[in-house]
């Protein structure tokens, strides 16, 4: 007969396998975005969030066809609170979608790295803002060093990299709005889109009518390139939700960095996009800094592990 214990640990492995399985694909989707969305060619950045935002709706919808879904959508919908918190969060997500989308679009994929580099950074921020989090000096010093990166660049080329500190905040306020939020995963995103469809498919409307549409004018390739925006929207989404319930924190933390990571090697050795000296600097006082703010965690969790370990008799 197999130790109770065992079975626990032997299940716990599992989970940990699964949720690890999870964390890397919805990472390494986001992280070819650049990719998908350059094939849209000159299609209008606008035309393209609305359409994520129509298909991510009616995909959602479907998927919410299970016991006790509707249920807790209509709860989120009842609760003035929740309701309030999931259009700021809907805003905020919209915006970065489109930011990230003009980007793309206007080659700026290394700035669009940038800015997922300095996310977490800008999460510690709102945690000390928020929820009085108090940063340990190993923290500071990752800080501090991420901060030197992104001014080196501002003083350089004498203008803010508004892109990258525009997806950051966006994207960091986001996480911030949807910790706060007592709402799953799936009701809440579904939410997210009830609130944005109705604006976003009276513009596609508009448009249509205007002649200046793309679906259904530009070819087969983009209306199917338009519908499957949905999915590729909202499947890394759940899948980070997925993972997010099976792993610790830290696991999470270390993932994030593979979206960033991938989006500046498209952007340098894909898309050739210009990459001086400078931004070599740049980055790597980023990227010692998430050295650094890694570590960090890492430490922590190992202190709180031997916390838990050491018991009183």
């Amino acid at each position: 007969m197999i130790p109770t214990s065992v079975q626990h640990s032997s299940s716990s492995n599992s989970e940990a396998a699964t949720g690890l399985l999870y964390g890397l694909s919805a990472y390494l989707i986001w992280g070819f975005f650049p990719l998908y969305f350059k094939l849209f060619g000159a299609i209008s950045s606008t035309q393209i969030v609305c359409h994520r935002i129509v298909w991510s709706f009616l995909f959602l919808i479907l998927l919410s066809f299970g016991p006790g879904r509707w249920s807790a959508i209509r709860n989120a919908m009842s609760n003035r609170r929740s309701l309030l918190l999931l259009i700021s969060s809907a805003l905020l997500i919209a915006t970065n979608w489109l930011v990230f989308i003009i980007a793309v679009g206007h080659g700026q994929v290394l700035q669009s790295s940038l800015g997922y580099f300095i996310t977490p950074f800008v999460s510690v921020l709102l945690g000390m803002i928020f929820f009085k989090e108090r940063l340990r000096r190993l923290q500071i010093f990752a800080l501090f060093l991420a901060a030197t990166g992104v001014i080196t660049l501002t003083i350089r080329y004498g203008s803010i990299p508004w892109t990258a500190l525009i997806l950051a905040s966006t994207f960091g306020s986001y996480g911030l709005l949807r910790k706060i939020v007592k709402t799953e995963a799936l009701p809440g995103l579904t939410v997210e889109t009830i609130v944005l469809a109705p604006a976003a498919a009276a513009y596609l409307f508009y448009v249509g009518w205007m002649g200046e549409g793309a679906f259904l004018k530009e070819g087969f390739k983009i209306d199917l390139l338009l519908i499957s925006a949905g999915a590729v929207t909202a499947v890394p989404l759940l899948l980070f939700a997925a993972a997010a319930r099976r792993l610790k924190l830290a696991t999470i933390g270390f993932l994030q960095y593979i979206t960033p990571t991938i989006q500046f090697l498209l952007a340098v050795l894909l898309f050739d996009e210009f990459f001086s000296s400078i931004h070599l600097i740049s980055f790597i006082f980023i990227w010692i800094g998430l050295l650094f703010y890694s570590l960090d965690a890492w430490l922590a969790l190992a202190a709180q592990r031997s916390m838990v370990m050491v018991k009183p008799e």
